[in-house]
């Protein structure tokens, strides 16, 4: 048996007992709380996304936040407040994360840069916490495994340890995937991969801070912080498509690059703003994608998947549809999907039913192989040569991040 299948047979069995719900704890005592009683979480990292997911938590669960940390003292106090956390349970500074998670509560909330997820989730399982995380999980591959490794822990201990993927848990885009898998279009042939969208913000008013903290403000063009646009943003996309077919690729090639944005607000970080990656994936099947941070007058996340009788035509927050030529089987699924809300609102709901029912969900594994899969194509691209995914997956760089993390 091949070194291939084998990680492929892992796969599915990590997938396979996460979705049975392995049940460790009794469901009438997680955490030494009766089911259905409050659950109490904490938030690591209180920048724009924590502070945009952080109200579903009470509003759509009742779960209630007991504590905050972050690096940065001055996102840390407002959102303290917002959140109505005692004084005492607001955590500063590089070890902050790790005071959180070693602290009273049931469950850790990841929405810090990527960098940094590896070693908040082990610290979290560690501490015999549940765990959200936003995506990616990881900037590199020695990294990545060390999620899955946490992944595996929290599953042996009977913790819910769950990456907010927001179109796996989109009603329209599941009946699409059941679509296409039963054969609407026949045997896929081809994919159609895009992410095109603008820079993520104009160069943010850093007067005053030094270089190290400039440089975490400006995160999202920070290629050892972020992963680089292929990793950290295009991830949807290449969640959907290994989603849709099923695997992984088998190798890659591509190229990419920087615009020069010398005189422009957009002039801050190292990451490149474009990526053109071909993926060869099993079955025979191609698939072309590309990404852009060039200009918000274009704007598209898709997917499309090709066979011999028809096409399905699928986009992040917009249209979901399927064209067949085969009877009865053309679908039009929705003109618009309120993918980013809706999906991350059911994985929060999803999250905290998991642990009230004492029956943990995990999805470790297929959050890994897509952001392997992201960092397969930006080898690729980066080498501007052919990457096998085995060689992806051999990989021992890490990419290191020296800063005292403490403002």
């Amino acid at each position: 048996m091949s070194k291939q299948e084998n990680q492929s047979i892992d796969r599915r069995n990590l997938l396979r007992t996460a979705a049975g719900g392995m049940l460790i704890l009794k469901p009438e005592t997680v955490f030494g709380t009766q089911a259905n009683s409050t659950v109490e979480v904490g938030l690591v990292g209180c920048g724009g996304r924590g502070n945009w997911i952080a109200p579903f938590f009470p509003e759509f669960t009742g779960a209630r936040w007991v504590a905050v940390a972050d690096v940065v003292r001055a996102r840390l106090e407002p959102t303290r407040e917002k959140l109505q956390v005692s004084p005492s349970r607001a955590y500063h500074g590089p070890d902050a994360y790790k005071e959180l998670a070693n602290s009273k509560l049931d469950a850790v909330v990841i929405e810090t840069p990527t960098y940094f997820h590896p070693m908040q989730a082990a610290a979290a399982v560690d501490a015999g916490k549940h765990v959200f995380c936003a995506k990616p999980i990881a900037v590199d591959v020695p990294t990545s495994k060390e999620f899955l490794a946490s992944g595996k822990k929290a599953q042996s201990k009977g913790l819910s340890f769950w990456v907010d993927f927001q179109s796996r848990a989109r009603p329209v885009f599941q009946e699409a995937v059941e679509r296409i898998r039963r054969g609407d279009i026949g045997k896929i042939a081809m994919a159609q991969v895009l992410y095109y969208a603008g820079r993520p913000w104009k160069n943010r008013d850093t007067a005053g801070m030094d270089p190290e903290q400039k440089r975490m403000a400006l995160w999202f063009g920070d290629r050892v912080i972020s992963g680089d646009i292929i990793v950290e943003q295009n991830i949807h996309v290449i969640d959907m498509a290994n989603w849709y077919l099923g695997a992984h690729p088998l190798k890659a090639n591509g190229t990419g690059g920087r615009t020069d944005w010398t005189g422009t607000p957009y002039d801050y970080g190292d990451a490149w703003d474009h990526f053109t990656v071909n993926f060869w994936y099993p079955n025979n099947v191609h698939a072309s994608f590309s990404s852009n941070q060039l200009t918000r007058l274009f704007s598209d996340l898709c997917v499309r998947c090709f066979g011999a009788f028809g096409c399905a035509d699928t986009h992040y927050g917009g249209l979901v549809r399927i064209a067949s030529e085969r009877e009865g089987k053309t679908w039009q699924g929705t003109e618009k999907d309120d993918t980013f809300k809706g999906g991350c609102i059911t994985n929060v709901k999803n999250f905290i039913d998991s642990i009230r029912a004492g029956k943990p969900i995990n999805n470790a594994a297929e959050a890994v192989e897509s952001n392997l899969t992201g960092i397969l194509g930006r080898m690729a691209a980066y080498q501007e040569r052919t990457v096998t995914w085995d060689e992806m997956l051999a990989s021992t760089e890490r990419w290191e991040l020296k800063l005292k993390l403490n403002w």
